[in-house]
């Protein structure tokens, strides 16, 4: 048997280090994945794949190699545009998962994508609507389908490298008032997600 982990990053630095040390304990590519919100435009703003209202598709070019990924999962980097989402680079069974469900809707039914492949994956509705949600607002994805007596290593090495559980991000986001990822709500600007990202910053110590 085997379990899906998954963790939030606010940094995509973070869940890059976690991807690589997974893929070092012998997760291979095909069970791994992630998922970075790129609204802020620092993994490239061209060749965007997008879904228009007909559902129909262009995938953009592979962005691995500008961002790091030599080898392994990273290297399979894309760009893509996912419905509720906006703009993002993604790579793995999860970001395809959410993809094909919006190829293959048409107008508002594509939309809510990644909450369903969350949910295909094992997670419950509410982890699924915090991590989407955590994508929606700046953050990085990174799951792992990894056998069952490999778990507790997955998480400590996603945790380790600051992974947020669904469970401390969804009580944070519900003290401002939210309850679920909304498909509909407007995409978070740069300006949106630097102020996300300073509210969970840790402060520097000198």
């Amino acid at each position: 048997m085997s379990r899906t982990i998954t963790r939030l990053f606010d940094d995509y630095s973070d869940a890059k280090t976690a991807v690589n040390a997974l893929e070092q304990r012998g997760v291979p590519h095909d069970d791994l994945s992630i998922v970075a919100n790129n609204a802020h435009g620092e993994h490239g703003d061209h060749d965007v794949t997008d879904v228009n209202e007909h559902g129909d598709v262009t995938r953009g070019a592979s962005t691995g190699a500008a961002l790091g990924g030599v080898g392994g999962l990273l290297a399979g980097l894309g760009l893509l545009a996912i419905p509720g989402l906006g703009p993002i680079v993604a790579a793995g069974w999860l970001a395809s998962t959410a993809a094909g469900a919006a190829i293959g809707g048409i107008g508002g039914a594509a939309t809510g994508s990644l909450v369903g492949a969350l949910k295909n994956a094992g997670h419950s509705e509410d982890e699924a609507n915090v991590y989407s949600e955590g994508v929606r607002r700046g953050g990085t994805l990174v799951s792992a389908r990894v056998p069952d007596d490999m778990v507790g290593e997955a998480e400590a090495i996603l945790d380790g490298n600051r992974g947020v559980d669904a469970a401390t991000r969804g009580a944070a986001y519900r003290q401002s008032g939210w309850s679920r990822f909304d498909s509909d709500a407007p995409a978070y600007t740069r300006e949106d997600i630097e102020r996300e990202r300073s509210a969970y910053r840790e402060p520097t110590v000198i």
